[in-house]
């Protein structure tokens, strides 16, 4: 049977070596139809479907469930679907920004090349713009269709939403000492607002103007009060894999998978399966996967696994992509610039991020936290940033540094405009509110 130490040392295995830290891209999209603007469905002649068959001739593995293809793999990477037909590369562990923005062109070029012959877009974009929940392919995965949807709508919120219109896209990084994962983990935990305001990207909803510019935040704090949000434990200084575990033993389990079915346990926390509170579920029977299933549902802007996650951006352009790890990598894999970013935050309150978490999704960087406005802090940020990825000395072919990729954030920086401000200015004036034009101008 498991143990409390079992579940610590999930996370303390994860302790990499100095010097071996990888960097990971996550990244989603929609994909429509180019005659008339709607989501492809999940079956069909040009459907999801199809598109995820081109890549296994591609040689990319299939993922299975129920005969159908739900996914795929390939070099350490792999395609998903989130319930909404999202489309996700999840990327490979790598060691520099250059492989990482090596991998994500590679993918969008593949995903490119089907779009002639489909009459598809690939969409990078926070929110769908156009239609409803009941506009939305629905992925026919069991834990989507017989679990989580079922509970969305049971407990409200947002959080149908979250599942199907939203698209995000997140970068991942690797600790060497659980004090070096604490240490991460509080400082990113603090900015993640600001990085939220920075590739704010989902100012649309329903074919209207939302009021917000990153309406993807709003929706994910809204979701499920358990698993979202900003974890007050995280800015500790003392935060620890053991007040990690305290925390997951008390969120009440999605679902527990066996024999190719998924039993529903969401009245049910982590520990009451433990202590066999659950009459039909043997509690000795509960593995690690179980355990690492159960982490993978946790939805924090800041999510620890095996590696450390950063969760509060909203899908956007190719250059985009590369940026927000590019931005994460200057900060967290230096002890220089970590402390420098670290400086800046130790003595912002939980209260003080939360308000600016909310104001900043719907002003942007002219919100002000401690007496300093959003725009003055992430110039700061992108300096400390850029130091520390000069001092990484990772060049391509061409001789060029990482710190390249800090271009598209020092745009909207000395602009003042972040992408959502300026396709809401461009949709009003130029574009003639034509959904045509934003969808071009965001597709891949």
């Amino acid at each position: 049977m498991l143990n409390k130490d079992n579940l610590i040392q999930y996370f303390s295995d994860g302790i990499k070596l100095k010097g071996s830290e990888k960097i990971g891209t996550e990244h989603e999209k929609f994909i429509y139809s180019k005659k008339d603007l709607s989501l492809i469905p999940f079956h069909g002649e040009r459907s999801i479907s199809a598109v995820l068959k081109k890549f296994i001739e591609n040689s990319w593995d299939p993922i299975i469930e129920d005969e159908q293809i739900v996914g795929a793999n390939k070099n350490q990477a792999s395609i998903t679907l989130e319930p909404g037909g999202q489309f996700e590369l999840s990327g490979a562990p790598l060691n520099n920004l250059h492989e990482t923005c090596r991998e994500i062109n590679d993918h969008l070029s593949f995903t490119k090349s089907l779009e002639e012959e489909f009459d598809i877009g690939f969409l990078g974009i926070g929110y769908i713009p156009l239609g409803t929940f009941n506009d939305m392919p629905k992925v026919p995965k069991k834990r989507y269709q017989q679990i989580m949807t079922p509970y969305m709508k049971k407990i409200g919120g947002l959080g149908l939403e979250m599942m199907y219109q939203t698209c995000t896209v997140q970068a991942n990084f690797d600790f060497t000492s659980e004090s070096d994962m604490a240490k991460k983990v509080n400082v990113s935990a603090a900015l993640q607002p600001l990085a939220t305001a920075l590739f704010a990207n989902s100012p649309f909803k329903n074919g209207n103007i939302n009021g917000y510019l990153s309406y993807r935040s709003i929706i994910w704090d809204n979701t499920d009060k358990d698993r979202t949000g900003i974890l007050p434990g995280m800015l500790d200084k003392n935060f620890s894999f053991e007040q990690y575990v305290d925390y997951l033993l008390n969120v009440p389990v999605y679902f527990l998978s066996r024999n190719n079915s998924y039993i529903d346990t969401t009245e049910y926390t982590f520990k009451e399966l433990l202590d066999g509170k659950n009459k039909d579920i043997n509690s000795d029977e509960i593995t690690i996967l179980d355990w690492e299933t159960h982490v993978s549902t946790i939805f924090t802007e800041v999510r620890l696994k095996t590696y450390i996650e950063m969760r509060g951006a909203d899908a956007g352009s190719y250059k985009s992509l590369c940026a927000l790890p590019a931005l994460w990598t200057g900060i967290l894999y230096d002890d220089e610039t970590l402390d420098a970013a670290n400086d800046i935050v130790k003595n912002w309150s939980l209260n003080d991020i939360l308000n600016f978490k909310i104001d900043s999704a719907k002003s942007g960087l002219k919100t002000s936290i401690n007496n300093r406005t959003g725009w003055n802090i992430a110039n700061e940020l992108l300096e400390i940033s850029m130091h520390g990825l000069e001092k990484r000395k990772q060049f391509n072919y061409s001789g060029e540094s990482e710190s390249q990729f800090l271009g598209y954030l020092f745009n909207i920086v000395n602009n003042k405009e972040v992408m959502a401000s300026k396709i809401i200015n461009s949709f009003q004036e130029e574009w003639n509110k034509d959904f045509n034009n934003l969808y071009s101008e965001l597709s891949f």
